[in-house]
């Protein structure tokens, strides 16, 4: 799918996220990877086989005063 040098990552790969972004709907709070990877701004994603990735959004922990 990718047509620019260096290549990007494939879908299956760790790093799928580092894809150049070949459309964006901001508005719709989803974007579309050139590896084929739908991003969506909860950090979730759909890959090209149809599997999902959960949201990873890092954990923000509540500080309680003693």
């Amino acid at each position: 799918m990718c047509q620019h040098r260096p290549h990007c990552p494939p879908a299956d790969s760790p790093d799928r996220e580092a894809a150049a972004v070949v459309a964006a709907h901001f508005e719709q709070g989803w974007s579309l990877l050139c590896n084929g990877v739908v991003l969506f701004e909860d950090t979730g994603e759909l890959l090209p086989d149809g599997r999902t990735i959960a949201p990873h959004r890092p954990r923000v922990g509540l500080v309680s005063a003693a």
